[in-house]
């Protein structure tokens, strides 16, 4: 099949930008789903380094002020733990899909007992105890999308020992709200659970992939462009002069050794080509004008018969 110079120029290009589009494409798309789990990543240790921080406040403030208070009734904002969790727990009014657990493997509160996931997530940390976190991906029961950030719970408070270590040695009023049953047998430096933060990826993804689009959008229209522009450059530079110089070596071959019009501006090569184009043809002329002057019966070339 016969192709224009034009189409053969258009078809590498466009293989050319297929290829880099492609490779652009999976490059940008590996950048931005990373830049997104980095991103989810900060939210979950903002949301952790939150509870933390108010466990710690309630450690150093509101449990020395309720001391007196637990003799007559125990309050559970007394612990440091349950004020991050019901603190961090306002957040899903207008977060829905973050929350934060304290797990106990062996808890006082019973709503601090580790789910299934989330006692293999324990144990992984406890057998490599050199991990300060671990991060991974779950779904919900509804299909969110959700990435989990979670903290080994050591006892290193002996404070804590005083409710912890057996129900003789806890507060009664503690007991008649819990029952002497768990909570009990912790030691010093023992793993007593984990704290977990959950993180909704979707929006992180969703921002992610409408980057990608925006992205590829722009890119294909700038390949667009780029052809167009080069189609017309390949036109006025490459490929109307060379018709030209084609409509020319017609004339010629046809016998007609007059003026043709030849593209001799510019300095590149078909320039070059067109004057030694024309030179030739002048030679012609004048070899034909020497055999009329000495009347010999000149012979055309094969080439130039009419």
């Amino acid at each position: 099949m016969k192709l224009s110079l034009a189409i053969k120029f258009n078809l590498v290009f466009i293989t050319i930008f297929a290829i880099g589009l492609s490779a652009a494409g999976i490059v940008a798309d590996h950048v931005l789903q990373q830049q997104s789990l980095d991103e989810t990543r900060h939210d979950a240790r903002v949301l952790m380094s939150a509870a933390e921080a108010m466990q710690d406040y309630t450690a150093r403030h509101i449990t020395p002020l309720l001391a007196t208070q637990i003799q007559y009734s125990f309050v559970p904002e007394s612990v440091p733990a349950f004020s991050a969790i019901e603190m961090l727990n306002t957040l899903q009014g207008a977060f829905p899909n973050f929350s934060y657990r304290s797990t106990m493997l062996n808890p006082t509160n019973p709503r601090d007992r580790p789910t299934d996931w989330e006692s293999d997530v324990i144990a992984h940390l406890h057998d490599k105890p050199a991990l300060k976190e671990v991060t991974g991906e779950r779904r919900t029961p509804g299909g969110e999308h959700l990435l989990f950030l979670a903290r080994l719970s050591r006892i290193t408070d002996a404070a804590c020992m005083q409710c912890h270590s057996t129900p003789s040695a806890a507060p009664r009023t503690m007991l008649d709200k819990y029952g002497p049953a768990n909570g009990f047998g912790w030691t010093m430096n023992d793993v007593i659970g984990a704290e977990f933060v959950s993180v909704p990826m979707s929006e992180s993804i969703a921002r992610g992939r409408a980057l990608w689009r925006s992205f590829m959008t722009a890119l294909s229209v700038v390949f667009a462009v780029v052809l167009v522009v080069l189609n017309v450059m390949v036109h006025v530079l490459v490929t109307r002069r060379l018709q030209a110089l084609s409509r020319a070596a017609d004339e010629v071959s046809l016998g007609k050794l007059g003026d043709v019009d030849l593209p001799t501006r510019g300095g590149d090569e078909i320039a070059s080509l067109a004057v030694s184009f024309g030179r030739m043809r002048t030679s012609l002329v004048t070899a034909f004008e020497i055999l009329d002057e000495t009347g010999a019966a000149p012979t055309v070339p094969h080439g130039l018969q009419p």
